[in-house]
């Protein structure tokens, strides 16, 4: 399913979309600072299969998957955006469309071939966004299934970085099992709302896939406490 270019646009300016209505601000100097970290990181000599997570929920976790794709594609990437939080979706909402079909739709099909129907063309350099579709009331099921992972792999072969909004890995266990799916994750805390357990109780609940954290978003202005915390992260 593909959309106007112009009119998502439009929709975006209102919306605000920083990488996207601001790219010469100093947000979007760092999202752009971001994207060439990962590029050459040990991720660009793997898979590129990137998700983004973050202890607890309202801590900028989406706005920053979706302005970190836009920035990507800007670089001349392919770039799939995927919101896999099956619970509390927002990349509908951030990108203003439609939410009809997406995610579960093609997972509960097991068709792959339809994912060039079921993706937006944002019209931002070469993003695509694929919603979640339908929320399901299995979502950890669903997630954990094998088709997913199968998806994942098909996805590769048609983009060249694959960014994945998961829901906050303190909240469900989906996000555990997507981390097993992709070879980088990035952690996103907020400096007015992250406590610092919470942050260190992911890094512990991460240890399994250690080696795959990236690195760390930081946002709201960080203080010397989260420089600290981001040496006993990394």
């Amino acid at each position: 399913m593909t959309m106007n270019k112009q009119k998502i646009g439009d929709r975006l300016k209102k919306r605000n979309l920083v990488a996207f209505s601001s790219p010469d601000s100093l947000i979007s100097e760092q999202y752009r600072t971001i994207r060439t970290n990962i590029k050459f990181s040990s991720v660009s000599k793997k898979r590129n299969i990137i998700m983004i997570t973050s202890p607890t929920s309202g801590e900028g976790k989406s706005t920053t998957a979706a302005n970190l794709a836009v920035s990507m594609a800007q670089n001349q990437e392919k770039v799939l955006l995927i919101d896999a939080n099956l619970r509390n979706p927002a990349m509908h909402s951030i990108f203003k469309i439609p939410n009809k079909v997406g995610l579960t739709n093609i997972l509960s099909d097991s068709n792959f071939s339809s994912l060039d129907k079921k993706v937006y063309r944002t019209g931002m350099g070469d993003l695509d966004v694929l919603t979640s579709g339908p929320i399901p009331f299995n979502p950890g099921e669903i997630i954990g299934l094998p088709v997913m992972q199968d998806f994942l792999v098909k996805c590769e072969e048609h983009y060249d970085i694959v960014l994945i909004d998961s829901p906050s890995i303190l909240e469900v266990t989906d996000t555990k099992i997507l981390a097993n799916y992709c070879n980088g994750i990035i952690l996103v805390f907020n400096n007015g709302k992250t406590e610092i357990k919470k942050a260190l109780a992911t890094k512990r609940i991460l240890q399994f896939v250690e080696k795959k954290i990236v690195g760390v978003v930081l946002n709201e202005n960080p203080e010397n406490r989260f420089t600290n915390l981001l040496k006993r992260i990394l």
